[in-house]
């Protein structure tokens, strides 16, 4: 029995990565961290992201995802949970009291906390574990066994691709919003920006339903 994907790594990569560069959600909150908190908390918002992918690789590898694609009522659970997630954070953000000045000095356990945000945002998007369920299975072939370890090498690879380019959005809109917050009176717009878009990512996954 080999470990290794059933489709040249090449092939994998190449599907992984387009995948990636496609705007979705996770791009899009890397991009209001950035803007709004700066390059700290944008990379750390990645690597938060990139944690939450691992525990959905996982569960589509035991098959924990099959329970949303077959429950409607544990799908919708999640779905609200997160929606009501993203919705608290940009509400917050929105609503909070500083100066600006403080973009590029987070301290550790703010910084923590904005890991710990993008991960469990990450988590309780139920779309994710879906994808990864219909997704990951394509690569794989049942009749040369370990199924389960070949996802979960298929999902590092696809994970990894995704922190990459994340990483690269994390530092180019981290960039912007150091640029931005060289200007104080902008300090507030920041705020609306990353709130605002935490709460259309909020709607978006409400309105979205199962499609």
């Amino acid at each position: 029995m080999q470990l290794l994907p059933d489709l040249p790594h090449l092939a994998v990569l190449v599907a992984t990565l387009t995948l990636n560069l496609t705007p979705g959600p996770d791009i899009l909150y890397v991009i209001a961290r950035g803007v709004g908190q700066g390059r700290q908390a944008a990379l750390v918002s990645v690597f938060g992201i990139s944690g939450g992918i691992l525990v959905h690789t996982v569960c589509a590898a035991v098959g924990l995802a099959a329970v949303l694609a077959s429950s409607a009522l544990a799908y919708e659970i999640i779905r609200y949970a997160g929606a009501a997630y993203l919705c608290y954070l940009g509400v917050r953000i929105i609503r909070a009291r500083g100066e600006g000045g403080q973009v590029e000095n987070l301290e550790d356990k703010r910084l923590a906390a904005i890991f710990r945000q993008g991960f469990v945002t990450n988590v309780l998007n139920p779309k994710v574990g879906l994808f990864f369920l219909a997704f990951l299975p394509q690569f794989v072939d049942p009749s040369r066994g370990l199924v389960g370890a070949r996802i979960i090498l298929l999902g590092i690879i696809f994970n990894t691709s995704g922190t990459v380019v994340n990483l690269s959005v994390a530092l180019l809109s981290g960039r912007l919003g150091a640029s931005l917050q060289a200007r104080p009176a902008t300090f507030l717009l920041q705020r609306w920006f990353t709130g605002s878009v935490l709460i259309g990512l909020a709607a978006r996954l409400v309105l979205a339903g199962r499609r």
